[in-house]
This record gives structure tokens, sequence and C-alpha cells, in this order.
């Protein structure tokens, strides 16, 4: 029977039924059966592929196999990212026609091995290993432990062109022939090998191999990554095998991640989408958002949103002192917040020279020292210094002549009133969002690091389960120093039981700078989405990725790409609910649309 008779097989009429082939005729005859759905719209059948509507399809078998068959060894053909069809046939065969067969084989082998010795020529290492393994095949077999089985191993190969057919067969040649498994296409045979593969149960080629039980268990393709664990969010679908990746990053060595993508490929969503889900199992989550894109979901989560701008009522001090712990040191707090501030001022005055940095060192001391907070005392609810204090400090110290000068648009030029400030937010919320959008972008750099200054002093003073997201953080890599802050932070949150995620989409600036390699080892989750042409090969180097897996990620759409967890990584789809979709949507044409909605909504309440 023909691939096109068995799908237009219907019921035998006494008249012959005329089955329409063409659309106009169908349509004619006023009804659509299941077979004109499915059916491709053309057929074509060679001696080494056939032509299936569109797709190029081509079926080969396995013929031999090596003495021994370790796991997963069927694996690579498995997970390599393309498509194919692998069905296995296993055709039982009863151990006492097993075992006749094997005497009779038994009987020919001793035979042989004997007429050598009578000849007097050298024993053949491979009739005797032949003579070994068939008798302790019996002896399993005798004794029940095993189990003798004609298998089948066929693959359909799919492709839009004979030439990339051909590349992938040769790719899993090359991977069966390292392990000494060989294979040949079927060669005029190609609609029974098809029909062999699709999922009707039917072995049409039969060509078989004899396998026992053992060896046959590590043909079994139970070998696909899977990141799906008891415990966890939800962080999309497994494109290879439409598995669910769940997955606690709290589980992992550490809890920092790292997300590459470039501009339009769904970072953002995703990073939204594990927010949401973080929150309905009780992390709290502190968000540095460069682009003020996560207001909405901190509206709609019940959290708060600092907008840190020259012009905001909302300010941080960088003076301020985390309260000192029972089992901590006031001398190392107030030394550890003493290095971080010359960072601090690295920054803003756009580097130090040794005897600058001196200066400022023993100037921030003095200063810590006029409000009575020393390394002796517990300074904890003392006032801080403002800046301004800082300031007079310094003016009356010898050689700090430039850096007064440059201090003073701090102070009194027109970024006054940034810094200058007491701190007047807090961190008591579940989801905290620190927007710089409307943040210059000269201090951004120095916005992004007072803040992350602030929360992690907070995250020292109480521990619980926190996860730190610093979307672009391409603008902390700029300066050496903000890199090395966040790097610290990454290095030292597992004490803290804080994850840092970190999204970039400068993945070349990111990688360039001393500290980007840094960040991305001590990162136990990576996501990458969609990249660019320019970047693609940098990745592939740093991430050891196939040539498969660089192609998916030049050609994968809005939320998908490769998600890495440890040793383990797959490929992702993230994937939200109609609800979660509205809450963390970053789509122009959405927001506009949520937004008139809201204000119906809102006009019809005044009514």
């Amino acid at each position: 029977m023909s691939l096109l008779d068995f799908l237009n097989r219907k019921k035998k009429s006494e008249e012959p039924v005329v089955v329409p082939v063409l659309p106009k005729d169908i349509y004619k005859q006023g009804s659509l059966d299941l077979v004109d759905t499915i059916a491709p719209t053309a057929l074509k059948i060679g001696s080494r592929e056939l032509e299936l509507g569109e797709k190029f399809v081509r079926a080969f078998y396995t013929i031999s196999y090596p003495r021994f068959l370790t796991d997963s060894w069927f694996s690579p053909v498995i997970n390599l990212d393309k498509v194919l069809d692998v069905s296995i046939f296993i055709h039982p065969i009863e151990t006492a026609q097993a075992l006749r067969g094997f005497q009779k084989k038994v009987a020919e082998v001793q035979s042989q091995i004997s007429e050598r010795e009578a000849k007097g020529l050298v024993r053949d290492p491979l009739l005797d290993t032949a003579y070994q393994d068939l008798e302790s095949l019996r002896d399993s077999l005798q004794q029940a432990q095993e189990k003798l089985f004609d298998v089948g191993l066929y693959i359909a190969l799919y492709g839009d062109s004979k030439e990339e057919i051909d590349k992938t067969e040769g790719d899993i040649r090359g991977i069966l022939d390292a392990k000494l498994v060989y294979t040949k296409p079927a060669i005029f045979q190609q609609e029974q090998g098809f029909r062999s593969t699709l999922p009707l149960g039917s072995d049409e080629l039969l060509v078989n191999s004899k396998l026992n039980s053992s060896p046959l268990s590590s043909l079994f393709p139970f070998v696909s990554f899977d990141l799906t664990s008891d415990r966890g969010i939800l962080y999309g679908i497994n494109r290879h095998n439409s598995s669910l990746i769940l997955f606690d990053r709290f589980s992992l060595e550490n809890y920092n991640s790292v997300i590459f993508a470039k501009s339009g490929s769904g970072k953002s969503y995703a990073t939204k989408l594990e927010i949401l889900r973080s929150l309905m199992f009780g992390t709290d989550v502190i968000v540095i958002d460069p682009e003020r894109e996560y207001d909405q979901l901190a509206e709609a989560t019940g959290g708060r949103s600092f907008h840190i701008s020259l012009s905001s009522e909302n300010h941080i001090n960088p003076f301020d002192l985390p309260p000192v712990k029972e089992d901590e040191d006031p001398k190392d707090i107030l030394r550890s917040n003493i290095i971080s501030l010359v960072g601090l001022f690295r920054i803003m005055l756009s580097g130090l020279s040794p005897e600058e940095d001196a200066i400022v060192d023993r100037a921030i001391s003095e200063t810590y020292a006029l409000k009575d907070i020393t390394g002796d005392t517990d300074f904890t609810g003392a006032e801080p210094p403002l800046l301004s204090d800082f300031e007079q400090v310094l003016s009356g110290m010898e050689g700090s002549e430039s850096l007064v000068e440059r201090l003073s648009k701090y102070t009194r030029g027109t970024w006054a009133g940034f810094l200058n400030q007491p701190t007047n937010i807090d961190l008591k919320q579940q989801f905290a969002v620190f927007s710089v959008r409307d943040m210059e972008d000269e201090l951004k750099p120095v916005a992004m690091y007072i803040i992350t200054h602030y929360i992690w002093n907070a995250v020292r003073h109480e521990m619980k389960k926190r996860l730190l997201v610093i979307d672009e953080a391409w603008w902390m890599m700029k300066s050496e120093d903000t890199a090395s802050f966040l790097y610290s932070v990454a290095k030292r949150g597992r004490k803290y039981y804080l994850g840092v995620c970190t999204i970039t989409q400068d993945v070349e600036d990111f990688l360039k700078s001393p500290y980007g390699r840094p960040i991305l080892t001590n990162s136990s989750l990576q996501l990458l989405l969609k990249q660019s042409p320019t970047t693609i090969n940098v990745l592939q180097e740093t991430f050891n990725l196939t040539d498969e897996e660089k192609f998916l990620l030049l050609e994968a759409g809005v939320g998908e790409g490769l998600f890495f967890a440890g040793l383990k990584h797959v490929a992702i789809k993230v994937v939200a609910s109609y609800t979660e979709d509205q809450i963390i949507t970053s789509d122009p044409s959405q927001l506009l649309a949520i937004k008139a909605e809201k204000e119906r909504h809102a006009a019809q309440d005044k009514q």
C-alpha cells in the first residue's frame, strides 16, 4: 500500500469513489475529511528522499552496534537542534527459541576454535571473545537475568533543501560513527522508512539487530536535558521536549543570574515575569530601573517606586551607615563604608590621583568624627553627615583646592540637591523600584552606585530572601569602581540570601570590563535571548555554544533563547498567562490600550 493509498483509505463500497485533489474540487464536494486536512499538498517519492509539500524528508536506519553501548550514547542525536523523527521498534524473542539458536551458534564457534587448534594456527582473539560473549549471554538468558530482542532504530530528517538534509545526515552519522554505530539511508525504501517513523507503530523496513536487555536500555531516549524540579518558579517551556522549566535559583551554589539579549528580544518581559512569580513565593525584590519600565508592575503588586533625579523628592544620603548588629564590629562597618565612599568620589570627581585619594579618605573619616561616629563607638541611631559637611572638612585640608572645586557642582552648582539631603526612603515593601530614567546620563553611574550601596547596607542589616535586579547593567560597567562594587555585591550576596540579576544588551562592553567575566562566572543562571550578528561570536566563545545554538540565538523570536542552570542548558520559550501579560507587557500599543481602559473606568466611577 502506497502512502497516498494509506492516507486515503476509506470504507469499501460498491461504487468507485473519486477523491478530490484540487482545492476547488474539495470546495465543490462540500466536505473536508480529516485526511484532506493532514495530507501534504504534494508528495514525490525519490530513491534517497521524499518531497513532502515544501519539505524534504530522508529516512535511514542503523545496521550495526559495537560490543559495548554506554549510557546516553544516543543523547547527542536526541538533543541535536534539528527537526527529526526517531522510531524504535522492539520485537521480543522467546527465550527458549533464543537458547536453541545460541546452542547452535556456540557449537559453530567451538568448532572453528577446535579446527584452528588442530591445524596449529594461532588463536583468533575475535573467536575467543565471541565465544565468551555467547556463553555469558546464554547464562544470563537461562537465569532469566536478560531477554533478547530484535530492535530496529529508524531516523527521519526534515529540511528545506537536499543540501540541508545532507549536512544534517553527515552530522548525525559523524556522531554515531564515533561511537561505532553505523547507519545507512533507506535507498529505494524511503516511503517505507518514512511510514516507519510516523506515530503509527508500523515497522515496514524490518531492518533489525539483536540486542539483549542491558544495551537496549541505553537506547531509550530519556536523555533530553530537563530543568523541572519539585520547587521553584516557572521560567518557561523547554522548546525541545515541551516540558516545564521549573527552577529555584536559591537552590544553586549562588543565587545570581545574567541576562544577555538585544533590544526588543524580551529580556525585560522575562525579568518582570520572574519577579511577579517570585513575589508570589515570598521573595523580596528590588529593581534598579534605568528606563522606568517597572512602575506598572510595582503598582499592580502593591510595591513602591522611587524616582531618583535632580528634581526628585526622593533622596539617598551616601554617608548613611547600617545599624551595628551583635556579631559585627563597628570598625569593620565604618571601614567598609569609607572604602565605598572613596569609590563613589572617584566616580563623581572623574578620577583621583594617589595624593587626592589619600586626602579624600582622611576627609571622610574626619567628617564622620564630627558627628561622633568612630570605630570605637556604637553609631546605631547617630545622625550621619551630609555632603556639605564633607565639603567643609575637605576645604580646610592642604592640597584639596582642586577637589573642593570639582565637588562644588554637587553642593552649590547645577547638580546640587541630588546628594546633599538626608535619606527619606525605606525598603519596607516587598517590591521596590528605583528609577533613574530622568537622571542625566552623566550622573546615571553615580546614581546607580549610590542606590546599590544603599540596598547593600539594607541587605546586610536584615537577612531575608531577596532578589536584586539591575537592568541595563552596562551603565555600571562603564566605570571600574561601579563595576568593582557590583562584582563585590554579586560575590558576597549569597551570605545574606541575596540573588543578583544582571541584565544588559551591550554584551561586548560588559564582557570587556575587567569585572564582566568574573560576574558571569559567579552567576549560576544565564539566559541568552536573541542576539545580533555583531555579538554572537563573542557569546559563542564565552558559553562554548555549538553552531546550531548560535543560529538559534540569531533566529530566535521574542522570548526565545537558551537557559543555563549550572551544568545544564535548554532551549527556552518564555510564556505568560493573559493576566500576567497585561501586568508585565512592555508593548507600547498594549500600554496605551491599558491606559485608555483605566481612564474610561475612572470616568465611569466619577459618574
